[in-house]
């Protein structure tokens, strides 16, 4: 949770609030790539690609 904090802090410092966005993206890709691999919901995931 500490990690949130700094980050939020860093952005709010800097006004680097765009980096917000691009951030969640990259988490929601990571999140399908780490369910896709394991799961039968593959074939599914990778046509979206």
């Amino acid at each position: 949770m500490e990690f949130l904090k700094d980050l939020w802090g860093f952005m709010a410092a800097r006004k680097k609030f765009w980096l917000a966005p691009l951030i969640i993206i990259l988490l929601l890709v990571g999140i399908l790539v780490v369910i896709g691999g394991s799961s039968a919901i593959a074939p599914f995931i990778y046509t979206l690609f």
